[in-house]
């Protein structure tokens, strides 16, 4: 009566090749509030708040009404709402005008909107590589005699 007649379920993508039509997806909405790490395989939009560490396999999309209080870590985000931790990108970051990122960014690549506001360090490439600044020699300055 009230059902759905169609019956086919969508497909889930098994080998990661990124040429599925109808992939799952999830969806934490205003109004929700999740504590500790979130895990996930697939896309994920947070319009609520999340307190702790998010790992992402695919895309991640924080809405305005969005709020992470903690680090990411996944292969594409689009932040329209507000982060206090660090952000971490393989592939590529967006933040939209309406962004406020308090931490420090690491991505491949970066687009910023205008109006949108960002408060630490960003690093073009992995985490791992860019924490040896003290390692790394600064060329000596010389004074030439005339």
């Amino acid at each position: 009566m009230f059902g759905n007649k169609n019956t086919e379920e969508p497909v889930i993508n098994q080998n990661n090749n990124n040429k599925t039509s109808n992939t799952i997806s999830n969806r934490i909405n205003h109004g929700t509030v999740i504590e500790g790490t979130v895990d996930s395989d697939s896309d994920l939009r947070i319009e609520g708040i999340i307190r702790g560490t998010l790992k992402a396999q695919s895309k991640v999309a924080v809405g305005p009404t969005g709020l992470i209080e903690g680090d990411i870590h996944c292969k594409v985000a689009d932040i329209e709402g507000r982060i206090i931790g660090d952000i971490e990108v393989s592939e590529t970051l967006i933040l939209k005008s309406t962004a406020i990122v308090e931490g420090n960014i690491y991505t491949a690549k970066i687009i910023i909107e205008n109006g949108a506001r960002f408060d630490g360090i960003c690093n073009m490439g992995a985490k791992e590589s860019k924490n040896n600044y003290a390692e790394r020699t600064i060329p000596a300055y010389q004074e030439e005699t005339v």
